[in-house]
């Protein structure tokens, strides 16, 4: 999972993006950059950390110019080396920089086609180098010195038909201007808005609305499946479909876990859709166990508070703030490893006896991935005092993997793989567990003036809307994503460094 931005105004954008990447920065905090584009040059910045980390001053007065993009990335299975940070970059034709969030399903076939027929060389194991070179290889076949915005149309045209999977991107051609396009499924989010100010109007093109907010740009839409839009350095706008057949199916884990609360995608409020997830969980919760002996609600902060709250206020029970979080440890749900993960929980979360002593508890969370995290906190709440420790999830039991750009573990390390429910609350140690129904978390995220067809929920379901993902495809991820292998990958990385010491 990645954050994207792009800008162009009318004064210095540097400052803007950086602003807009750490509004972002909870969709990925292994790696950032900016690229930005003055006097027919690009001056790029990137390597891996924190926003805050990856600029200093000297770095933020180099990126010149009134139009760029950016991008912040999150750690996946062997791919945390700062050559993969991203924006990418190509010379060739034009000077094309790219911001990518997703994940191409048919990569490996394409890497085959760039090198064979493209005549183009990959630096990288990114599928966005993959995405970028696609993108560039049909814009060099518009042949012309100078492009407009049909020779863009169409080269996005082409990249429909070639890419399969996930993509919300990007891209800065030097000179022209910036494209925003998305897959045609919609899997990912992407939208755009205006500004007014003195010298004229200016645009931005982010992941999530929130971006646009704290910057005072206007939401006009989210770019929709298969569509693209051409802002050009001198502010035009161009908005064309570029794809012949689409389908309009986000991923529903957006909802669930990444996007921020006050974010608007697909014109629907996360905020909303969370407070939704708690009613409906809450509704369960009196129809499965309606003699319960609930004392008080908390939420595992900070994804959960929303539903936690709206759950309390229905069940007609106290809400509280059990746990008290540490904002400056990463998201344990993108941690690397289980030894990283472990480690984390209690330097993240310190649980208040007062408010545990001698009641029974529900905890709430937005979702049960591998119950590592979830097993530390229920035993966290028993030590803390509570006489009895019940665990809701706001979204149905994860079950299947990911493969549109979040690089969840392999299903053996899913807590509910191959468990009820019941077997799931004793792994995690809880006295009784319920899940959210899948029915119900779609109800919650959907609403009437979308344009959604249905949510991509191949994570709970196994259903993966591309249609193109058979078991060879996920038994291949699955030996790439296991935590075993990530271990072995660093062990390596670790071994070259002792050698290279030692020398």
């Amino acid at each position: 999972m990645c954050g994207i931005i792009a800008i162009v105004a009318n004064n210095n954008v540097n400052q803007e993006l950086y602003d807009g990447l750490a509004v972002l920065q909870h969709r990925g905090q292994d790696a950032a950059g900016i690229v930005t584009y003055d006097d027919d040059r690009l001056y790029l910045r990137k390597g891996n950390g924190l926003v805050k980390d990856v600029f200093s001053t000297k770095d933020m007065l180099r990126l010149q110019g009134n139009m760029g993009i950016g991008h912040v990335r999150y750690p996946t299975a062997g791919s945390s080396s700062s050559a993969e940070a991203q924006p990418l970059y190509v010379n060739s034709p034009y000077g094309i920089a790219l911001a990518h969030n997703g994940n191409l399903t048919n990569a490996i076939e394409l890497k085959e086609e760039i090198f064979n027929q493209d005549l183009r060389h990959l630096n990288t194991n990114s599928d966005s180098e993959v995405l970028l070179n696609i993108f560039a290889h049909e814009m060099q076949q518009s042949h012309k010195l100078r492009i407009n915005e049909e020779d863009v149309f169409n080269a996005i045209s082409a990249v429909h038909k070639r890419c399969r999977g996930a993509y919300a991107s990007v891209a800065m051609i030097t000179g022209y201007g910036i494209v925003g396009f998305r897959d045609t499924h919609g899997i990912r989010p992407i939208v755009y808005g205006k500004r007014e100010s003195k010298q004229g109007t200016e645009y931005c093109i982010a992941s999530e609305s929130v971006a646009l907010d704290v910057q005072g740009f206007e939401l006009i839409d989210d770019i929709k499946p298969g569509e693209a839009v051409i802002i050009t350095a001198k502010g035009d706008v161009f908005i064309q479909q570029c794809a012949e057949k689409t389908s309009y199916t986000p991923c529903i884990f957006e909802h669930v876990y990444f996007a921020r609360p006050d974010s608007i995608i697909d014109n629907i409020s996360v905020y909303k859709a969370r407070l939704r997830m708690g009613e409906k969980l809450a509704q369960k919760i009196l129809k499965t166990y309606p003699d319960h002996d609930i004392d008080v609600v908390m939420p595992i902060p900070d994804t959960s508070r929303s539903s936690a709250l709206e759950l309390a206020n229905t069940l007609g029970i106290r809400y509280r703030e059990g746990f008290i979080k540490n904002r400056y440890i990463g998201r344990t749900f993108i941690m690397p490893g289980q030894k990283e993960r472990k480690s984390s929980v209690k330097k993240k979360l310190n649980a208040m006896e007062l408010e545990f002593k001698g009641r029974n508890v529900l905890l709430v969370d937005d979702s049960i991935v591998r119950g590592t995290t979830s097993n530390q906190i229920v035993k966290m709440a028993r030590d803390a005092g509570a006489k009895k420790v019940f665990f809701a999830s706001a979204s149905p039991a994860v079950k299947y993997p990911n493969v549109y750009g979040i690089d969840m573990p392999s299903p053996e390390e899913f807590v509910a793989h191959q468990r009820s429910t019941k077997e799931v609350a004793e792994a995690i140690g809880a006295d009784w567990l319920i899940y959210q129904d899948l029915d119900d978390l779609i109800q919650a995220c959907h609403r009437d003036k979308t344009h959604i067809t249905e949510f991509d929920c191949s994570v709970f379901n196994g259903k993966y809307v591309t249609g193109d993902i058979d078991q060879n495809y996920l038994d291949a991820i699955n030996q790439r994503r296991n935590d075993n292998a990530m271990q072995n990958h660093l062990d390596k990385e670790n071994d070259v460094l002792d050698i290279h010491n030692s020398n």
